[in-house]
């Protein structure tokens, strides 16, 4: 990777319990293949070196080891947006970052989530019913599904978080920001799928992950009217969509969120257009657990 003014750069991924991330190898793959040099580092407080240290000492630590530009995830999206200088448009509409660009002493944060999981839902749903979807989690990821999720045309929109407060703030934001959702906070989600069942279901919370097992909805609650996407992508066959699929859900997962993010994120890192063909490539190199259908199937 070679930002447009210094002929080499040094990114990384800040997070916890990283180590499966497959954001380094298609970042560096991309890089290799526009004929640049670089490295992409993971700075994940889970391992040493970085356990232990908050998130303004391992930012900190990044600027002084020369770093151009981090990705951020999991748990540090919302966190890090009072350590930075600026936001960019998206980034201060959904109040989380996942990129922020480290250039000429200043810190600018970006959300390239919000466009990264636009565009996979996009493609990989084109002709989902949007009146009314469930939103699980509304932390960071969240946030920019939400938006992302109003920006695809969806209607109406259902919040469920563990933190009630969480869900109810991040649908007086969207009501600013998205003044033409209709979002609401939901504190059952069995009595909303009595009451007034959604055409479609996200869970933008880390549950499935490969260090967070399990299902942020109950599986009782699915049946083939409705589609289900998850952001989770270690592992891509989450329990979620391996019940989902099971009931004859058509399901999303969270594979092109996580190609399309980089995909732009590259862009911001280098000042070069990305191709998403061959981020998604490298993405896919990568073993899977399980036999994985095509998105939508």
């Amino acid at each position: 990777m070679i930002a447009p003014q210094c002929g080499t750069v040094l990114a990384g991924l800040v997070g916890r319990g990283i180590s499966r991330s497959r954001t380094p190898a298609m970042h560096m793959a991309e890089a290799r293949a526009q004929g640049l040099a670089g490295e992409y580092r993971l700075l994940d407080t889970d391992m040493p070196g970085w356990r232990g240290m908050d998130l303004a000492a391992i930012l900190s630590a990044a600027e002084a080891g020369g770093f151009d530009g981090l990705n951020v995830t999991y748990p540090f999206k919302v966190e890090i947006v009072a350590l930075l200088d600026a936001l960019s448009d998206n980034a201060a509409a959904v109040g989380a970052v996942n990129t922020v660009v480290l250039r000429g002493g200043r810190r600018v944060g970006h959300n390239t989530d919000l466009w990264g999981f636009a565009e996979g839902f996009r493609r990989g749903l084109p002709d989902a019913c949007r009146a009314h979807v469930l939103l699980v989690g509304a932390g960071g990821a969240g946030a920019a599904v939400a938006h992302a999720l109003a920006d695809c045309g969806v209607a109406r929109l259902s919040i469920h978080d563990s933190e009630g407060a969480r869900a109810a703030a991040l649908a007086d934001r969207l009501r600013q920001t998205r003044p033409g959702l209709v979002a609401a906070a939901v504190d059952d989600i069995a009595a909303l799928f009595a009451a007034d069942r959604p055409d479609g279901l996200v869970n933008a919370t880390p549950m499935g992950m490969a260090a967070l097992p399990g299902m942020a909805v109950p599986a009782d609650l699915l049946d083939p009217a409705l589609w289900v996407a998850d952001i989770v992508y270690v592992p891509l066959e989450t329990a979620l969509l391996r019940a989902a699929r099971a009931r004859g859900c058509r399901v999303l997962d969270g594979s092109g969120m996580a190609v399309f993010q980089a995909v732009r994120a590259f862009e911001l890192f280098t000042g070069r257009p990305a191709d998403p063909a061959r981020m998604r490539a490298t993405f896919e190199t990568f073993d899977t657990d399980t036999p994985r259908p095509e998105p939508g199937h």
